[in-house]
């Protein structure tokens, strides 16, 4: 062990490439024929959206780096410059291929099932004349195209709008010729129109791009000028926003003013048809101060992610995952009054195969309960129209008093988090916005009742976000608990979120940034001293991403001194698994399913008296030193079993399954004829879903 350097870079695998591969194994889906086919559409649209996510946060942050001269470098010391070339090759590829997929194996496919997208060369005169009409009432008048000159420079174009860069001929109005024209369509316009069923040919759905319509249509926007060709594109932006939080005096403020340049930072990426030609490809990428590796030419819409709205028209419950209804926790099932319940025992909510509703019960019925004085809870997302903020509204103004923690610097969530916060104010809720420099994630619910002249702390804690609408497509742990240590826990978190003193010394909750890490690692090393005692160890570890040195390193130390290591590891993963006297005990899988897994659990064998946690946390830098994090303990003996009997299932996948190899490339796991096919998603659905 101790003739292995920990610090070598070679240990570790690129945070950045790690990501996209996690993309490619989402694109995979799409050619899954398992796969229900809308389904299998919608992953190609997931694909999409997730790539422009890593362009618009890594990619931009990458070149921010290079810009300022920041010389970070993550635990592979690969610097910025080389992280850029890696996706640039690897980003390439992944878009040829999610083009690849859309035009050879997904548009034949949906055709097969009476769903076409049709090209203008396939329009029949009766639809040309109809999608002309449409052209001229719907989209013509919203239109506002751009003739290029000294007095009308190219545009700075909002951030993955959909872009024409139009050739003409000919002279304008004014006599002067006119070689190039910029056409923005507005976001109000719908991507994707379905032909009445009148001019239906073929098929029981029929789609035309708003895209193809612009380019049927384009030359009467141009009177008296001819088009020569007419090439969709669009341009990337940094969406990260850029705030000093130790300078500003309210961030509520500076978030508001930051949010409205985010459509307009600087470029990262320029996606153009793979028809337009090569002198005008230039022209966009100079406009643009883009270099060549970030330019994309694409076979079809610049944004895949519309095509979801094929999936959103279609009826066809065949095409689509079969519905499913959340089960309930047997100890809630009849139970009218869930604080009695929560009284009883300690109840665990596995979503999305168990429901959300006990915890938007709870709420409710706290928000009308005379006997509660109090309500306390952190929320990061929640979602439009969220039946959880509805009723901390309801708390309040029946005379509860309400504190609510929002963090305001939620990735993309940050303009609907600056009107929660403005909406719970006006309802008279306390309202903090968190700790400056430390993103409040924690996952915290906590109500205060009157019992029998005491006060009893009823507590939520959960590894997902409070939000109704992802509860049922993210997997997630939630611990209702009335224990009397937990809930002075987080009692003394809530006062330290307001108040931002010190607090006591915890009873039983791990919390970052204080002693979530440590806590870890001395479990980790715990489990390294029964392995070196000769007695069995094992750790399970479920977790969206791991990137954290020290603990990727503790990993390392527990595989070299026998420890057996399982990581369940969605998307990013730094760790090499199976490297000879290093990690070859350390098995690294991927699950891509039907739900996104977001639940992070660690289990720890003890040496027989077995520990399981839940928690807020990724295994991330920034999660366990830069955040406000919760991790809490599962005591309860039959909850615990149920936890590790859902790992075990995790484990046993041998569908949906995907092993991480030390080059840093995953292999589907294979299900052999002999053995019997088991995807933890659809067992778990099975199980507990009624």
């Amino acid at each position: 062990m101790d003739t292995i350097d920990l610090n070598n870079p070679e240990l570790y695998l690129n945070r950045e490439q790690s990501l996209l591969e996690f993309n490619w194994r989402v694109l995979q889906q799409a050619l899954d024929p398992d796969v229900p086919l809308l389904e299998r559409l919608n992953y190609l649209c997931i694909s999409s959206t997730n790539l422009d996510e890593f362009f618009e946060v890594r990619v931009a942050g990458l070149i921010q780096q290079i810009e300022i001269g920041d010389p970070y470098l993550e635990a592979d010391q690969i610097s910025a410059q080389e992280a850029l070339k890696i996706i640039n090759i690897r980003a390439h590829e992944l878009v040829d291929e999610q083009y690849k997929v859309l035009n050879e194996v997904l548009i034949p496919a949906l055709a097969d099932q009476s769903i076409e997208i049709l090209p203008r060369d396939k329009w029949s005169d009766e639809q040309v004349e109809w999608l002309r009409a449409y052209f001229v009432e719907e989209i013509a008048p919203i239109l506002s195209p751009m003739g290029l000159d000294s007095a009308h420079p190219f545009p700075r174009l909002l951030n993955k709008s959909l872009n024409f860069i139009v050739s003409l001929v000919g002279k304008d109005a004014f006599g002067r010729n006119r070689s190039s024209a910029i056409l923005q369509a507005p976001r109000a316009l719908p991507r994707v129109i379905e032909l009445p069923p009148e001019l239906k040919l073929n098929c029981e759905h029929e789609f035309v791009f708003l895209s193809s319509i612009i380019h049927a249509f384009a030359d009467d926007l141009f009177y008296g000028m001819k088009i020569k060709g007419c090439y969709q594109f669009r341009v990337t932006r940094n969406s990260d926003l850029a705030i000093d939080t130790e300078e500003t005096s309210d961030l509520l403020v500076a978030i508001s003013d930051e949010l409205t340049h985010r459509n307009y930072g600087d470029e990262v990426r320029l996606e153009i048809a793979h028809n337009c030609p090569e002198d005008m490809v230039d022209f966009l990428r100079d406009q643009c101060g883009m270099h060549e590796d970030n330019v994309y030419l694409v076979n079809g819409p610049v944004n895949l992610s519309r095509l979801q709205a094929v999936y959103s028209l279609v009826e066809r419950p065949d095409l689509k995952f079969k519905p499913f209804t959340q089960g309930l926790p047997a100890a809630l099932s009849n139970k009218e009054d869930i604080f009695s319940a929560i009284r009883k025992q300690d109840i665990l909510l596995h979503h999305p195969y168990q429901s959300f509703s006990p915890v938007v019960d709870l709420l409710k019925q706290a928000a009308s309960d005379p006997a509660i004085l109090a309500i306390k809870q952190t929320l990061y997302r929640t979602g439009a129209k969220s039946p959880i903020v509805d009723a901390l509204v309801s708390a309040a103004q029946a005379g509860k008093e309400v504190t609510v923690v929002i963090e305001l610097r939620a990735r993309f969530d940050e303009a609907a988090n600056v009107a929660l916060a403005a909406r719970l104010q006006q309802a008279a809720v306390h309202v903090v916005y968190g700790i400056v420099g430390y993103k409040t994630h924690a996952k915290m619910l906590l109500i205060l009742r009157r019992e029998n002249s005491k006060l009893r702390h009823y507590v939520h804690l959960g590894t997902g976000n409070y939000h109704r609408s992802t509860s049922r497509i993210y997997t997630d742990y939630g611990l209702l608990t009335t224990d009397k240590q937990i809930g002075e826990d987080v009692s003394n978190l809530f006062v330290q979120l307001t108040s931002l003193g010190k607090i006591p010394k915890m009873h039983k909750l791990l919390h970052a940034p204080f002693t979530l890490h440590e806590g870890l690692l001395n479990r980790i090393e715990r489990e390294i001293t029964h392995a070196q005692a000769g007695k069995s160890a094992h750790i399970i570890a479920k977790v969206n991403a791991l990137v954290e040195p020290e603990i990727i390193q503790a990993f390392y130390r527990a595989s070299m001194a026998g420890v057996k290591i399982d990581l369940i590891v969605r998307g990013i993963c730094c760790l090499k698994p199976g490297v000879i006297g290093l990690s070859e005990n350390i098995h690294v899988r991927s699950i891509i399913g039907r739900f996104l897994e977001h639940t992070r659990v660690f289990y720890f064998e003890n040496a027989g008296d077995e520990e399981v946690w839940a928690g807020s946390a990724d295994l991330m830098k920034r999660n366990l030193l830069r955040r406000v994090e919760t991790c809490f303990p599962i005591e309860n003996k039959k909850l615990r079993k149920q936890v590790i009997n859902d790992l075990e299932i995790y484990l046993a996948d041998n569908t949906q399954a995907w092993m991480l190899s030390p080059e840093g490339r995953y292999h589907r796991v294979e299900c052999t004829e002999a053995a019997e096919a088991i995807s933890a998603q659809a067992t778990l659905l099975e199980l507990m879903a009624k």
